[in-house]
């Protein structure tokens, strides 16, 4: 069974209660929350006083990317504001393994991304040192892309990574396109993580749609 996280922000968010509901209807396994600087991605979205209050909404797990130039700088203040797993870009500025232990030192789990053109050999030495690789699959900072066919073998390529590390459990997420028509393929190429935000709250029943995508073997 798929693993499923809403991207919130394509839900209503003059209703932003009633779609965490039919998140928690349609049993998601998280929230998936993006936040963008307007630098690091072209677009602006929202800050730490809005995941505190999605926090306040919700007893999901809130999977927070943080789509920023200087995530380290900032990890507190999502920590604070009751992130359960923050995932930070591999070409942010910063140093990369004190973020990630910065994160991990929290008490919350630690993710990694990067962007559709980036090489995987960045994030590979990381691997041990999160629990969660996001895979885009799309360019960052915009909804409603197409999903970019070559991140099958992106995504394939990751798996043979992390299964010939011994001890490694972690885990691999997709961003970007993903939809009920390709998300069978996305699993079947070692995925376990879905996230969908149009495909989910673009819907007349959101936590219908969530409920498919769970079927999904």
């Amino acid at each position: 069974m798929a693993k499923v996280a809403p991207s919130i922000l394509s839900a209503d968010f003059a209703n932003l209660s009633k779609a965490l509901e039919q998140c928690e209807d349609g049993r998601a396994d998280q929230i998936h929350i993006d936040v963008m600087d307007g630098h690091f991605v072209p677009n602006l979205t929202i800050g730490p006083p809005v995941v505190k209050d999605i926090r306040k909404q919700t007893t999901l797990p809130l999977d927070v990317h943080l789509m920023i130039e200087n995530p380290q700088q900032y990890i507190p203040q999502f920590v604070d504001a009751g992130s359960d797993l923050i995932t930070v870009h591999v070409e942010s500025s910063g140093d990369m393994q004190m973020t990630l232990e910065m994160i991990r030192d929290a008490g919350i789990s630690p993710g990694i991304t990067l962007r559709p053109g980036t090489q995987l050999s960045l994030v590979e030495p990381y691997l041990e040192l999160v629990d969660l690789v996001l895979v885009m699959s799309v360019e960052p900072g915009f909804g409603s892309q197409g999903f970019i066919p070559a991140s099958f073998n992106r995504i394939s390529s990751l798996r043979r990574s992390i299964d010939s590390n011994d001890g490694c459990s972690t885990l691999i997420s997709v961003d970007g396109g993903v939809k009920l028509h390709n998300a069978g393929e996305i699993l079947a190429a070692g995925a376990d993580i879905l996230v969908a935000g149009s495909a989910i709250f673009g819907t007349d029943a959101p936590a219908d749609t969530i409920r498919q995508f769970k079927a999904i073997d």
